[in-house]
């Protein structure tokens, strides 16, 4: 039996409700236990407004035509992951923007190579393998803390989740040793395991285990965002769709491809002076990519 991760208000709850917060863990088929867990378990009513009803019982049919459809069941895991997730953790969002200006010319000069690999090069590979080199110069981030909080159990790998957009919800495949592997070893995993997992064909040991996770809105849209962090991991970056933007040289403003990018981390185990650092060097690695060859 695995060790939840819960707070210690919410194991201080299961306890006087009487509930095996590690087997509730097991039951669910996740790590981590919220107050919501507890009180469904306990078969608690959701809160109730002033005339003593439900938030969640109203009769929206009263109001128009509806229709219902059901909620899958991968949906409603992801859906109770979610809420204890951002009910656990006191997350904080940093943004900032990368410059892709020296990615995105490197990139031009290796389309034939890419077309006789049968590979194509995208910004993500460069993204993830710069993300691997900055967990490493910042190894407080590549880390996870234990269930009751008094431990930070810091990791000598570096594994990046990726979030993948399916027809079924999101899924995280993840990289293995991301630190120790090429741009193109990196873009053929990350066009292989987002294939197989659009069709359902990914494997349960490629899944979990990430130091972090990427979830990349590039290809939709967006300026920015704040995404969840996925315990027990403690920081995830937020990448969104590179815009032309006036950048001062110092004679000059230029057009420059800038990134948004979005960290929300654990402000239990990072504060934000380190998460600014973190995501600064993360830029400087995209503005400079021979860095990240090396």
């Amino acid at each position: 039996m695995t060790a939840a991760i819960a707070s210690p208000s919410t194991r201080a709850l299961a306890g006087r409700k009487g509930i095996d917060i590690d087997a509730l863990a097991d039951e669910l088929g996740r790590e981590t236990i919220a107050k919501e867990d507890l009180d469904r378990k306990a078969g608690d009513k959701p809160s109730a407004a002033a005339d003593g009803t439900s938030y969640w019982d109203v009769d929206h049919s009263a109001f128009g035509p509806v229709t219902e459809e059901p909620m899958s069941r991968f949906a409603q895991v992801a859906s109770d992951n979610l809420a204890a997730a951002q009910a656990l953790i006191p997350a904080v969002t940093h943004h900032d923007r990368a410059d892709m200006s020296a990615i995105e010319s490197f990139r031009a000069t290796l389309k034939e190579e890419g077309r006789a690999r049968g590979v194509k090069l995208t910004a993500l590979a460069f993204q993830v393998r710069a993300l691997a080199r900055t967990l490493r110069d910042f190894p407080r981030f590549n880390a996870s803390l234990s269930p009751d909080g008094k431990t930070l159990i810091m990791k000598n790998f570096v594994h990046i989740g990726i979030a993948v957009d399916t027809p079924r919800g999101l899924l995280v495949p993840v990289i293995r040793d991301a630190d120790r592997k090429g741009l193109w070893a990196i873009a053929a995993e990350i066009a292989d395991l987002a294939g197989r997992a659009k069709d359902r064909k990914v494997r349960p040991e490629e899944m979990g285990g990430a130091s972090m996770s990427i979830t990349n809105l590039g290809s939709i849209g967006g300026t920015a965002f704040t995404p969840i962090v996925n315990p027990p991991e403690l920081a995830i970056l937020g990448i969104t769709r590179a815009e032309i933007a006036p950048v001062w040289d110092g004679d000059t403003f230029k057009p420059v491809p800038m990134a948004p990018l979005d960290l929300s981390y654990d402000h239990r185990v990072i504060n934000g002076a380190d998460a600014a650092r973190f995501l600064a060097q993360f830029a400087r690695l995209l503005a400079d990519p021979r860095r990240i060859l090396i």
